[in-house]
This record gives structure tokens, sequence and C-alpha cells, in this order.
């Protein structure tokens, strides 16, 4: 859909269920003084994937002391990302509440068909999506490109290598956040190199991006397009200005992500 970007969340208890009735079963099922019978011996569990891009180490970070709880992060992480994008920005833009959790959902589910909105980190862009046309025949109004302009500005300024030293700084909580989500085996940091890739090979339509519109929301003409993950539709959306800024930061990020050790 065009006016509402992002993501939905699953929990993973099947494993834990069928346990307790494993358990609970042949508590019971087996008679006093009965003999039992062999068993078969238990299979090997799988090996944990393997890590393909561990995080760079940062120098210094021991030395900032213990980590706040997952549940207790948002004033540390609120304070730390203010130092390196500035704090308006991060009053303007960030949701203040569980935004660790809400990152890593973003994350993981920017490749999938839809996003969360109550799940987001960064709040909606200002003013109305803009088309040009009706319903049966419409356009993509390239002045809606600047409704991402102050945010995309502020990405522009980041210093990725000081957003990298947060991210090293608060990762074991990103990372709880991640299995938390139902990966317990997964690499958070590997996840993001996958959605880093999957946003780099966002196509950009030729313009006007044709559009229709079958219920109360826009959606992408193209059905190859529109049948885009959530992120890449993203940045068609922004125009291509506004995306090749954040394309080149995404690259930046990918680059000290995957290189160890991070020297500042």
């Amino acid at each position: 859909m065009i006016n509402k970007p992002m993501m939905g969340v699953a929990a993973a208890v099947v494993v834990v269920a069928a346990g307790t009735w494993y358990y609970l079963h042949n508590r019971h099922a087996t008679a006093p003084n009965a003999p039992v019978a062999a068993q078969p011996a238990p299979a090997e569990a799988p090996p944990e994937a393997a890590i393909e891009h561990p995080l760079p180490q940062v120098p210094g970070d021991a030395a900032k002391g213990p980590l706040p709880a997952l549940a207790d992060s948002d004033a540390s992480l609120s304070d730390a990302l203010g130092q390196v994008v500035g704090v308006s920005a991060v009053k303007e833009y960030l949701n203040p509440d569980s935004i660790i959790r809400h990152l890593v959902v973003t994350v993981d589910n920017l490749p999938r068909q839809k996003v969360a909105v109550d799940k987001r980190p960064l709040g909606p862009v200002a003013g109305p999506f803009m088309a040009n046309g009706d319903e049966l025949h419409a356009t993509l109004d390239p002045q809606n490109y600047a409704r991402y302009q102050p945010l995309v500005a502020v990405a522009a300024k980041i210093d990725v290598r000081q957003l990298v030293g947060v991210y090293v700084r608060f990762y074991p909580l990103f990372q709880q956040a991640y299995q938390n989500l139902g990966y317990p085996n997964g690499y958070f940091n590997d996840r993001l190199v996958q959605v880093i890739d999957n946003l780099l090979a966002t196509p950009q339509p030729a313009e006007p991006i044709e559009l229709v519109r079958p219920n109360v929301m826009y959606l992408f003409a193209d059905p190859s397009v529109e049948a885009r993950p959530a992120g890449q539709k993203l940045l068609i959306r922004m125009g291509p200005e506004n995306a090749a800024v954040i394309e080149a930061k995404l690259k930046e990020l990918r680059t000290a992500i995957t290189a160890a050790p991070l020297k500042r």
C-alpha cells in the first residue's frame, strides 16, 4: 500500500507446547512396575547456523559499564543516539517506547510484504500522500517526495562510524530482542546485512509511476512493483533522490558492520 509503511511479529510456542504434552502423556501412560520399552537414542540437536557477519569490536566499550535490561533500555539508547544524530532529531522522529524491540521487528519485516504500523520505531512522515489523477488512472505526484526530505536530511548527516559504535555497544539487547521474536539460534547482525542487501536491490521505476486505487489505499499499478517487499516500496515512494541518499548510507552501514575490527 502506498500511504502506510511498515510489520507483524510471530511468537514460537509450538516446541514448548509439544514438549509439555509429551511429558504429561508419558508420565501417566506407564503403569507402576510395568516394563519400559527401550527408547532409541535421542537425535543430535541440529547445529546452530554459522555466523556470517560477526559483529566488529569497538575499542573502549568495556569501560562504559553494564547495559540496562532490555525493558529499561529506552532512556540509555535515546541518550546515546542523541549524541550521534542530535537530541532534537531523536525527540522529533524516534518513538520513545520499546525502541530496540521496534527496531528489530521493523528490520526483520522490511523484506516482507507488510510492516506493522504500531511497531515502527519512527513516526509517520508529515503531510498527506499526494497523487495526480483519479481512482481509474493516477500517478505518484513528485511533490510527495518532499515529505521525506527532512528525515532524509537527518540521515545524510549521520556519522555512520559513531552510529555503529552505539549499535555495537547495545548489541546484546538487539540480539536478545531478535531471539525473542522466535529466532533462538539466529544472529541479528546477519539479518541486518540481509535486509540491507534487499533494500539495495530496490529498482527505480521510470516516472511517472502509475497507481491504482481499488479501495481506500493507492497501490502501484505495476503488479511486479506492488509485489515487492515493504522496504523497497518505501524507497520507491520517497523518490530517486531521497532513495539515493538512504542507499549511500546503507552501503556505509553495511561496510561498517561487516568489517572487523572497527577502528575509530
